[in-house]
């Protein structure tokens, strides 16, 4: 039954992916959108601040909180994984 499964699996893969590879992990895409998400959020919520919208810039400073915390699990996941790949892998 194992067997049958991989076999599916990697025939799926073959069909549709372009590169006929499984993909790796999609921790690196993580780490860009969580840099992403802070740095706007961020950036919005000290132009929030500025403008005297008191509540919008909360919730733009949650949002990068929130993108913070994603960040710190993503970077330790990669280096409990320790398989020694790059960031731009």
């Amino acid at each position: 039954m194992a067997k049958t499964r991989a076999r599916a699996r990697d025939r799926f893969w073959s069909v549709f992916s372009p590169t006929s590879e499984p993909p790796r992990s999609a921790l690196n895409l993580r780490i860009a959108l969580a840099a992403f998400g802070l740095i706007v959020c961020g950036g919005l919520a000290v132009v929030a601040v500025a403008a005297g919208a008191t509540a919008l810039a909360i919730g733009l400073a949650v949002l990068a909180v929130i993108a913070v915390i994603d960040l710190v699990v993503v970077i330790r996941r990669r280096a409990r994984r320790g398989d020694g790949h790059s960031l731009f892998e």
